[in-house]
């Protein structure tokens, strides 16, 4: 075929992830690939009694067009339950709905990017975010990270070489993907500041902030925001349903309103069945108690995995320890290539995530991502057996 497709579409890759959560569909592999929250979890009895009762009372407001703004009842449900827990005082002015907060990253580059202008991002980063991003044909300045998180002295160098021409600013704060890292306080605040004083928005990814499986939760950037520079990304894909598609923009009124423009040029709205047995389910039930459920499997799931990759992986394998969230980030010996070691990991019948993708501009190749929330205790145990076996023909080479 002979069509001419926009200059954008160049910039459009598959996502990996995606990719290879086609190839883990067997019911042999066990894959450790997926951000998948535990299906065994989904209230399942719950929502089948509030989808009854939504059809029954509201059945003419959940089956018809909606704001696009979204649904008011349960976006006073996230200002009051989800929102001012994160120290962030704010009105449903401030909230919009979106299709899970991935819709957020695409709108956020769609409101803020040029082609050629520069996003700042912590290094790896989220290959979602990526993915939505490269659309709009941006740069990527990557900034490292250490155990607290992205080093802001690197971000605030940069900022002060006006040839970066940075617009916009990327962090995952909390249990960040694929690291598992979590940002300190001192530098949620710095993040705030440096955002205010060089006028740039910066976009608080927040998907995983409540997975929280020890320790104090921190306040979210957004709560030092005192110039309104900073927007943060909510989701109820990780705490309660992913497939109800379900996210949410925090942002200063101004900021929103640009938000709904663009939401409207593209579906117009939010599912709004969903919308309506998400805010009915919160009214009847407690959704913070659900996420106490969460995370108990989740916390023996972790301490599962960090205990058999101790047991089962060569020693000079480093990973990291993640107090919640999803994910543990591995590194290995320098010179290792996850992607080609992936291809024997197939064999045995294991998956995870090839470590390249996440870093934007390329290389480093010897690291890769595993998922602990998806796979029950005993397949925890026997993939990482298997990926230790096969990651030990590396090291004894």
């Amino acid at each position: 075929m002979n069509i001419r497709y926009a200059n954008r579409t160049s910039n459009l890759k598959a996502s990996e992830i995606r990719e290879l959560l086609k190839l883990t569909e067997k019911p042999e592999i066990i894959s450790f690939a997926g951000g998948l929250p535990a299906p065994e979890l989904f209230p399942l009895d719950k929502l089948n009694e509030v989808a009854s009762k939504v059809i029954k009372e509201k059945g003419q407001i959940a089956l018809q067009y909606a704001s696009t703004d979204g649904y008011m009842p349960l976006r006073e449900i996230i200002v009051k339950e989800r929102i001012a827990p994160t120290g962030v005082k704010c009105d449903t002015s401030n909230v919009m709905l979106t299709n899970g907060s991935q819709q957020g990253l695409e709108f956020s580059a769609k409101l803020f990017i040029n082609e050629g202008d520069t996003i700042a991002c912590e290094s790896p980063s989220y290959l979602g975010a990526l993915n939505a991003f490269m659309a709009y044909g941006p740069k990527f300045l990557e900034i490292p990270m250490d155990e607290n998180g992205m080093i802001v002295e690197e971000l605030e160098k940069a900022l002060e070489n006006e040839n970066h021409n940075i617009k916009m600013i990327y962090t995952i704060p909390d249990f960040q993907n694929p690291s598992g890292i979590t940002m300190n306080i001192e530098r949620r605040k710095r993040l705030s500041e440096l955002a205010a004083k060089y006028e740039i928005p910066l976009i608080e990814d927040s998907p995983y902030g409540e997975l929280r499986f020890e320790g104090e939760s921190l306040p979210s950037i957004k709560s030092f925001d005192k110039a309104g520079y900073v927007i943060n990304l909510g989701t109820f894909s990780k705490t309660f349903c992913p497939g109800l598609r379900l996210g949410w923009i925090l942002a200063e009124e101004e900021i929103i309103k640009k938000y709904i423009l663009i939401k409207q040029g593209a579906d117009l709205q939010c599912n709004t069945f969903a919308q309506v047995i998400a805010g009915e389910y919160m009214k009847i039930y407690n959704l913070d108690d659900h996420i106490k459920n969460i995370i108990e499997v989740y916390r023996v799931r972790r301490d599962l995995m960090i205990d058999s990759m101790k047991k089962y992986f060569p020693e000079d394998v480093k990973y990291t320890y993640p107090s919640g969230g999803l994910f543990t980030w591995v590194e290995l010996r320098k010179d290792l290539d996850s992607a080609s070691i992936m291809e024997d990991a197939l064999k045995e019948n294991v998956a995870y995530v090839p470590g390249a993708s996440f870093f934007p501009n390329g290389g480093k190749k010897n690291f890769f991502r595993l998922n602990y929330s998806n796979m029950p205790e005993d397949k925890i145990v026997e993939g990482i057996k298997r990926l230790g076996k096969v990651l030990h023909k590396y090291y004894t080479k």
